[in-house]
Order: C-alpha cells, then sequence, then structure tokens
C-alpha cells in the first residue's frame, strides 16, 4: 500500500478525526462530498489549501479503513 503521510490524526484537531494534512478538513468530509457529485475538481475549488494527492489520498485512506471490516446483510 502506498504511504498515507498527508492524513493525519491529532486529538486536538477535529476532535481527532482524520484529516487532511492537520488542516481542519477532514477525511469523511471530502468523501461525502464526492459521495454528493463532487469531482476531485471540485474540492480543489472549494478548498483552495488542498492539493491534488491529498484527494487521492482521502480515497485511499477510506479504502483502506474498509477493507478489512465485513457487512452482513440480512435479505429482507
Amino acid at each position: 500500500m502506498r504511504k498515507l503521510d498527508r492524513i493525519t490524526v491529532d486529538p486536538a484537531v477535529c476532535l481527532g478525526q482524520p484529516t487532511i494534512r492537520g488542516l481542519r478538513i477532514t477525511v469523511s468530509v471530502l468523501l461525502k462530498l464526492m459521495a454528493d457529485g463532487k469531482t476531485a475538481d471540485d474540492l480543489l475549488d472549494l478548498y483552495p489549501e488542498l492539493e491534488p494527492e491529498d484527494v487521492r489520498q482521502a480515497i485511499r485512506y477510506a479504502a483502506w479503513v474498509v477493507s478489512d471490516r465485513v457487512l452482513v446483510v440480512h435479505a429482507a
């Protein structure tokens, strides 16, 4: 797996949620915006302090977090 050196966790920043480079931009906010249809370019426009690699690492981090989890779904 590639390194995730732009994802930081600090209890003093955003209640310890994973953020981008210690900025007050959480990985979850970026993912929610993308799920709502925003593109990486949209995110870079919304948050000028972000760089393209920040967005890539946020997605990579999310993939890593869910890679070992199994969700059991029961048929209705």
